[in-house]
């Protein structure tokens, strides 16, 4: 309560007014100014403030504030603001996003959001987002302090995205990447369904598409409010990896941010080629004070920290978040140019239509075929050092697998030539759901075959009809 005092003549006056009771003592006694016989009295400094502090216009203080706090208070300072959780430090946003969410006092990483992450690591213009649509679904009606659907819908509204996981293509200096970004923001980043399906759609496009892929992980585990059914995305996800990984020998990079822990770290986020994480960021399956109650013993200060476990070996790299870009396109173009790499094999896989880019492919190549003279055609087809996967003799195979010809060769470019064929494929294909599975001879008692084969299922309209 502020208070002005009427000159008392009393120069060195040190008694506070704040300590005045303006109901109970009209007039104090300060013993404090130079003649102790001078009385000076307390008046109100404001009077037409938010907060009326007058004894003569309101005789009960407790109804004047509670009367005020109807009144609309506007903060005009909300979103320029935030601190460092480390040093405390007050940081202006704007700067902050120009300086990576990084403090600028202690260099503590502060957490960004997916979007802005996308926005870090892409190059401008390059991002293709893929299965933006999927939803999730409440399996089990489950119900804690609110219901399932309505945490749903208040993390939507909140994120702005349909669930915790942003899945897409674009390039990283250049190189094209297969990138998954988790939101931390939406439900604290949990695992469900439809980030285990989007997560695995991503990974079997990269293996059939040939990409390295990069997954940012930042989450607390498994969604609890589906059950089994989160938990069966990490058998999921780690069996799409195993055939990106150890079937195709394409790239995998885990890149660990905080907080990684439960069934993320436990699956996927521990599966990488390489695993980056960044500076200080909190990577483990069970919590700290889990840990402790359950062994009995204090553990040391830096436990779970990306530091911590690089010092145990269970990271490659902690890599700050300014250098991450370059930091990955050093190892993706040293990996691009390794010696001694050997050609994987897609043994199996599902194809759930077709993507916008894998059109564009084929049209671009049917109009590569189309210009091109009858000599050419086979000599660029077989003989082109640049010529995408899989060969022309894949395309061969599969093909008269496909159609069930016994002939020694197939033209393909005989069964595209027609446009109006061609247009017809690719609706079919985005309506429908190939699969396909490699025929090995070893797996029935023989030797190995060393010419792979193809046997090929065509599901449209849940109906399969085998080829």
């Amino acid at each position: 309560m502020l208070l002005g005092h009427k000159r008392c003549g009393g120069f060195t006056c040190k008694r506070s007014s704040a300590q005045v009771a303006l109901n109970h003592l009209p007039a104090l006694n300060h013993s404090g100014c130079k003649q102790n016989t001078t009385v000076c009295k307390a008046e109100p400094l404001y009077q037409n403030g938010p907060i009326s502090v007058n004894p003569s216009s309101i005789a009960d203080p407790l109804s004047a504030s509670s009367q005020s706090s109807k009144a609309p208070i506007t903060d005009r300072s909300k979103g320029l603001w935030t601190r460092c959780e480390k040093c405390g430090v007050i940081l202006y946003i704007k700067h902050l996003k120009e300086h990576n969410h990084i403090c600028y006092s202690c260099n503590f990483h502060l957490k960004m959001s997916s979007a802005e992450r996308i926005e870090h690591m892409i190059d401008p213009g390059t991002w293709r987002s893929l299965d933006d649509t999927l939803s999730p679904m409440d399996p089990l009606d489950f119900v804690d302090l609110k219901a399932y659907p309505d945490r749903i819908k208040e993390a939507q509204d909140k994120t702005g995205m349909q669930d915790g996981l942003r899945a897409g293509t674009g390039l990283l200096h250049g190189i094209p990447v297969a990138l998954g970004v988790m939101e931390f923001g939406y439900m604290g980043g949990s695992m469900g369904s439809v980030v285990g399906e989007k997560l695995t759609r991503l990974i079997e496009y990269a293996t059939q598409e040939g990409l390295s892929l990069i997954i940012v992980s930042t989450s607390g585990g498994a969604r609890m409010q589906e059950g089994i059914f989160s938990l069966m995305q990490m058998a999921k996800i780690s069996g799409a990896l195993h055939v990106h990984q150890n079937e195709a020998n394409l790239l995998f990079i885990s890149v660990l941010t905080s907080p990684t822990t439960g069934g993320v770290t436990a699956s996927f986020g521990m599966l990488g080629d390489i695993i980056v994480a960044e500076p200080g960021a909190i990577i483990g399956f069970a919590g700290r004070r889990v840990i402790e109650q359950t062994l009995q013993e204090q553990l040391p200060d830096d436990f779970q920290t990306a530091e911590y476990l690089l010092n145990k070996g269970l990271l490659d790299l902690v890599i700050p978040r300014s250098f991450l870009k370059g930091a990955l396109f050093e190892i993706m173009d040293f990996y691009k140019d390794a010696p001694y790499k050997k050609q994987g094999r897609v043994p199996f896989g599902v194809q759930h239509g077709i993507f916008h880019t894998t059109e564009e492919k084929i049209r671009r190549k049917y109009k590569e075929w189309s210009s091109q003279s009858s000599n050419g055609k086979a000599a660029h087809l077989n003989g082109s050092a640049d010529h995408a996967a899989p060969s022309y003799q894949e395309l061969v195979s599969s093909m008269r697998t496909l159609l069930g010809e016994q002939t020694e060769h197939v033209d393909v470019m005989d069964l595209m030539k027609d446009e109006v064929a061609l247009a017809e494929a690719l609706e079919t294909a985005k309506s429908s759901k190939i699969e396909w599975v490699q025929q090995q001879s070893s797996l029935l008692g023989g030797g190995k075959s060393q010419d792979s084969q193809y046997m090929f299922r065509l599901v449209e309209n849940n109906t399969a009809a085998a080829q």
